[in-house]
């Protein structure tokens, strides 16, 4: 439940560009300062990144190993590409990081 009472301080609006175009995305300003694990809130950009880059590996794993039928080549293409990038900005495997078994060739 929203509380009425609630300010724009205790929430933090983030913007996402991309080919032109921007969405919006209002998170609570606490949760990001709990995933930053502590700072002055200047890390909430990265925190974001970090974000958006797991759970687009998370979503790219799901469509691949929870598809009902047989995997195109280019969905397993997209999943490889996104597990790539993962590890070049957390510097460790996504199958590590969240204990998925073992990594796909």
């Amino acid at each position: 439940m929203t509380d009425p009472e609630a300010t724009d301080a205790e929430t933090l609006t983030l913007t996402i560009e991309a080919d032109g175009r921007n969405d919006e995305v209002t998170v609570p300003r606490g949760l990001i300062e709990l995933l930053a694990e502590g700072g002055d809130g200047t890390a909430a950009p990265t925190v974001a990144g970090d974000i958006v880059s797991l759970s687009c590996a998370q979503r790219a794993h799901a469509i691949v190993h929870e598809a009902e039928g047989e995997v195109t080549e280019e969905l397993l293409a997209i999943e490889a590409r996104s597990k790539e990038l993962f590890e070049e900005r957390f510097g460790t495997t996504f199958e590590a990081a969240t204990s998925r078994g073992r990594p796909s060739a």
